[in-house]
């Protein structure tokens, strides 16, 4: 007679653990989900990159962009492109992103309440967001 459950008469074997699948671990003071996805949305958004020095000050400043932000940088990028610059400084209020305009990467970034302290070098020319 075959069983409804199980048609084929498959039996479980014993003596042997069913595999799961493996939880994937944060290795201890590594970046959260959260903090890779972020690093990730930033890498691919709108054409510009962070570089991991960028990500990491935007990580320890808490400087959060949002899809609006992102589309401005990228814009600035764009008007900075068709002036001829080589390394933009962006300024908003969010902070200042120091760009390879050739790169389409932003370098740094320099939250609002350090920007008074900083000299911004190496770079030729500047666009306000």
């Amino acid at each position: 007679m075959v069983d409804r459950l199980n048609p084929a008469g498959v039996q479980p074997v014993t003596g042997q653990a069913v595999p799961t699948a493996a939880k994937p671990r944060r290795e201890a003071g590594g970046p959260s989900f959260a903090e890779v996805l972020q690093q990730q949305l930033l890498q691919t958004a709108e054409g510009v990159k962070f570089s991991a020095h960028a990500v990491e000050r935007m990580r320890t400043r808490d400087i959060e962009l949002t899809s609006t932000d992102l589309s401005r940088i990228d814009e600035a990028v764009k008007r900075a492109a068709s002036k001829g610059s080589r390394e933009s400084l962006l300024m908003s209020d969010k902070g200042a992103f120091v760009v390879s305009v050739k790169n389409r990467t932003v370098i740094t970034v320099v939250d609002p309440a350090h920007m008074k302290e900083n000299v911004f070098t190496n770079i030729d020319s500047a666009v306000i967001l």
